[in-house]
């Protein structure tokens, strides 16, 4: 009977997986699965391994990479193919952990945060989102309403006006990421939250929060008494 030891490096990995489950393997293990073959004199574990190590030997930097910046590390043997199918199977992961913390009714800032969290913490850009909400706090709709570039993003209060009158919302959470992994809001994240909610008021609309997200977690406005 042959044992993992006889099986190529490159399919050790899944070997493994097979015997012992998914949550046996290493980091460095289960993307050498994604990569699935290496090169002649570097197998996939390797690969793996220099990739991580480009990125501190932290999953969440390999998270932040699109294809192109994956590929622009220039680890020798992991090419276009093989980046693109780490970033689609890192993109599953994360809508997963979306899809498992969404929640339809909103009683608090952390039945929103955790599900912003997953979509947005990630990303390498800033991403603006209002989710609308009716009289019991159900979500409506929800939306990314601008996107700007690794140093903030401008939301036009007049879009997301007209957008909760267009839901008929009574209610406006209003989400930002910060690339950066810091939680703390700008001066402008206080301004640009104030004036939304004063052109809200006069629709008789409530702004209930403002919510930073980041890899490092999330910031609330409203559990901080800032609304």
């Amino acid at each position: 009977m042959s044992t993992i030891k006889d099986w190529a490096e490159d399919d050790r990995p899944r070997e493994k997986l097979i015997a012992k489950g998914a949550t046996s393997l290493s980091n460095s293990e289960l993307l050498a699965i994604l990569i699935n073959n290496g090169t002649v004199d570097r197998s996939a574990v390797v690969l793996a391994k220099e990739l991580l190590s480009r990125c501190n030997n932290d999953l969440k930097q390999v998270a932040l990479l699109s294809y192109k910046e994956i590929v622009g590390l220039k680890v020798k043997g992991l090419g276009e193919a093989k980046a693109i199918s780490i970033v689609a199977a890192l993109e599953i992961g994360l809508r997963r952990n979306a899809s498992e913390n969404k929640k339809d009714t909103i009683t608090k800032s952390k039945d929103i945060a955790l599900f912003l969290q997953a979509q947005l913490a990630y990303k390498s850009h800033e991403l603006f989102i209002a989710i609308y909400l009716n009289n019991a706090q159900k979500i409506l709709h929800h939306e990314i309403i601008s996107e700007g570039g690794m140093t903030g993003t401008v939301a036009d209060p007049r879009i997301i006006i007209k957008k909760a009158l267009a839901y008929n919302a009574a209610s406006i959470i209003l989400c930002h990421n910060h690339p950066s992994g810091s939680l703390k809001p700008s001066k402008e994240d206080e301004s640009l939250t104030k004036k939304i909610k004063e052109a809200a008021l006069l629709f008789d609309i409530k702004v209930l929060d403002h919510i930073i997200v980041s890899s490092e977690g999330y910031f609330s406005f409203a559990d901080e008494g800032m609304m």
